[in-house]
């Protein structure tokens, strides 16, 4: 029997092809300026990005930084070397779950993820690896969709995530914010373009 791991896995190999079209409109409309505001919080020389995923967010690494780009599925990571190979990128690139990442502790300035953990198993052990990798002082900072605060709005998202998790392999109604606050981090805020279900969060350690 798969995993859960497995089973998400199984459902990003079969999307990566059309991914980015897919997501294309949203993609203009919103997440690219999202994704910018994102990366105006990295700083030092040693980033990692946690579900690079076709390599969204390539226009935005910052110059001169040595930047590790992984993710669990290995047809988003050829749709990614494609691109970084097109966009000339300079980027590592590995196949590894988030929640058991395979780098010793306090490795990483700043460690980075956009729309990650609605499709991590168990969102506390992702990040409480990314906690691990991260250099004292450093900075893990996440872009993810979350559940609303207004309660019918909730309600409905809660009735119609099994249907988009077995589609997409992403959860609607997590609550990532309370999730990263949990972790042991030394100060949780999000940034000020945060939104009711968009949240901007920088979590220091």
């Amino acid at each position: 029997m798969k995993t859960e791991s497995e089973k998400i896995q199984h459902r990003y190999n079969r999307l990566a092809p059309f991914f980015d079209g897919f997501l294309a409109i949203l993609e203009g409309l919103f997440f690219k300026r999202w994704r910018k505001q994102l990366w105006t919080h990295v700083e030092g020389e040693h980033i990692l990005e946690v579900g690079v995923g076709t390599g969204k967010n390539f226009d935005f690494y910052p110059a001169q930084a040595h930047i590790t780009g992984l993710d669990f599925s290995p047809a988003m990571l050829k749709e990614a070397h494609q691109k970084a190979a097109l966009k000339n990128i300079a980027v590592t690139l590995q196949q590894m779950d988030v929640e058991s990442l395979c780098y010793g502790d306090n490795c990483f300035d700043t460690v980075i993820g956009s729309f990650v953990f609605c499709s991590v198993p168990h969102p506390h052990k992702g990040l409480r690896e990314l906690l691990r990798v991260c250099k004292p002082g450093g900075k893990v900072i996440l872009l993810e969709h979350v559940i609303s605060s207004h309660e019918p709005l909730a309600r409905l998202m809660k009735l119609l995530n099994p249907l988009v998790v077995n589609t997409m392999g992403a959860n609607i109604h997590r609550q990532t914010l309370k999730s990263v606050q949990a972790c042991g981090f030394s100060k949780v805020y999000l940034d000020a373009m945060s939104g009711d279900m968009v949240k901007l969060i920088v979590a220091v350690k």
